[in-house]
């Protein structure tokens, strides 16, 4: 299986914060390989089209925008 690759996007806020801890959670109780990339660049998030962070997105497609689910939500989406 290929290594996932996950992102949060958002400017390093606390929110972002809890949201990159709980993606982190949830891939080691999964147990799946899976790069997580912190994005921080304006830019680069409004190519996703995410009016408010924090943001989730898997493999390129967004998930989760101006939320911060719980690891156990955020399992759902990687399986």
């Amino acid at each position: 299986m290929l290594k996932l690759i996950i992102k949060v996007l958002g400017p390093g806020c606390a929110n972002c914060k809890r949201l990159a801890n709980n993606v982190e959670v949830a891939i080691e109780e999964l147990g799946i390989d899976a790069a997580i990339e912190k994005v921080t660049d304006f830019k680069e998030i409004a190519k996703y089209g995410v009016m408010s962070t924090p943001a989730l997105v898997v493999d390129e497609q967004l998930i989760v925008s101006g939320k911060v689910p719980k690891s156990e939500e955020i399992k759902k989406y990687l399986q």
